[in-house]
């Protein structure tokens, strides 16, 4: 019977990663084409762009927590991620195959679906995993591989049909992907998932006193984590560059040229995803042999390790922004600066979400996960303002602005380090 479950853990953990992978290409490769799309096919000022940009990345991480709280409390998740992928894919061939008047209406339409979707799927993942903590970390880390095998293949395929065919051919396929995704996921959901997220959690809060000390230090780690989120908020202002500024600086200031062949600006944003699917095997045996000798540090000691290389990151920038104002620069620029930020999202984002899973009570699953992705929609849409003025600041005071963000940040996490692994104890 162990082992049929445990069958049955893995199909489901799999099925998640490629429903995930598939919309996560279709989300990435979107992403990878929408600003370019803006400027140079609707004509809008690369200010415009970059707000419309922030505006659209930061809704997608704030309807997550309306997604979550009408699954936890009327529909299940499962019904949710359906509804999401549906969602997904007629705003994405609606972008590619309807009027440009209808633009800022398929954006609407993905962002309500990523509200059905987001937090869900990574919900029914903790649920599947029941109260198996050692499970979670490593069930996360395989589903986050999943994210990111997505998001590397989109900006190439959906970047190579935007050059080759147009902008709408790359939509299209965007929207092709997320069909697979839900046909794929229609199919095994039952066999596969068993009951897991398949109806609302019906079970009512515990009452939280004093008189009870385990529910009461339950209380206090939820509430660490909440401010702990907190933190992740200037490391998204930070990273969501990647869509906006790193990629104007891609067209505009990067020799591009390889033995003859321009790269197309989009596939820079696969250097993320293809640098997770190497490093986090490796970071992951790393952390690993750092356990065993009792010397890993803690989740709280990696959040603040990944806004310092954040920082760093946009150090290197500063000095690539100071070439770029003579001539183009080197491709190495941005591909050194993506390996740093990756490295920096792997002491982040994957701990995340599996501390989420563990200190979030069952009945709030979906609505904590999704405050957890709500901490990217005020990321997204400081990063999209501030990316806005990439034409009317110097490259060097642009980017200056994201190390000193992401530095102010770290020191101040590192200051109150004692005080969260006090509270968070072992769930850290």
């Amino acid at each position: 019977m162990a082992e049929t479950n445990k069958n049955n853990y893995f199909k489901g953990l799999y099925l998640l990663f490629f429903v995930e992978m598939w919309e996560r290409f279709a989300y990435y490769g979107m992403r990878a084409l929408i600003v370019l799309y803006m400027v140079q096919n609707l004509m809008f000022s690369t200010q415009k762009a970059g707000n419309i940009y922030g505006l659209y990345t930061g809704f997608v991480y704030l309807t997550p927590i309306i997604g979550g709280y009408l699954a936890d409390r009327f529909f299940g998740q499962r019904k949710c991620i359906t509804t999401g992928a549906i969602l997904m894919s007629c705003g994405l061939f609606l972008l590619a195959f309807g009027h440009k008047n209808l633009f800022l209406f398929s954006l609407f339409l993905m962002i309500t679906a990523n509200g059905f979707f987001k937090s869900n799927i990574s919900s029914v993942l903790g649920l599947l995993c029941a109260n198996n903590e050692e499970q979670k970390d490593s069930a996360y880390t395989i589903f986050y591989m999943g994210i990111n095998l997505g998001a590397f293949l989109s900006p190439l395929i959906c970047g190579t049909l935007a050059v080759k065919y147009g902008y709408e051919a790359g939509f299209a396929a965007s929207g092709i992907g997320m069909l697979i995704g839900l046909f794929i996921y229609k199919i095994f959901e039952n066999s596969f998932l068993g009951d897991a997220g398949k109806e609302p959690s019906q079970k009512p809060a515990k009452t939280i006193t004093e008189n009870n000390p385990a529910t009461a230090d339950s209380k206090k780690q939820f509430l660490a984590l909440g401010a702990l989120m907190l933190f992740t908020i200037p490391f998204w202002i930070c990273f969501e560059q990647a869509g906006s500024s790193l990629t104007l600086f891609a067209q505009y200031q990067t020799n591009r040229n390889i033995f003859g062949y321009i790269i197309p600006a989009g596939y820079f944003q696969s250097l993320n995803p293809l640098f997770i699917i190497i490093f986090a095997p490796l970071l992951s045996i790393f952390w690993e042999n750092l356990r065993k000798h009792g010397k890993e540090p803690s989740s709280v000691q990696k959040f603040a390790a990944a806004l310092c290389l954040m920082s760093a990151a946009y150090i290197i920038m500063i000095f690539a922004g100071h070439y770029a104002e003579q001539n183009a620069v080197s491709c190495l620029w941005l591909a050194s600066v993506y390996f740093v930020m990756t490295i920096a999202e792997l002491c982040i984002s994957p701990i995340g979400l599996s501390l989420v899973s563990k200190l979030a009570p069952v009945q709030f699953l979906s609505l904590t996960m999704g405050c957890w992705f709500l901490t990217s929609f005020f990321g997204n849409l400081i990063a999209g303002i501030i990316g806005g003025k990439y034409e009317t600041l110097p490259h060097t005071t642009l980017f200056g602005i994201f190390a000193v963000i992401s530095a102010a940040a770290c020191i101040i996490l590192l200051l109150s380090i004692p005080k969260f692994e006090q509270i968070m104890k072992k769930k850290i």
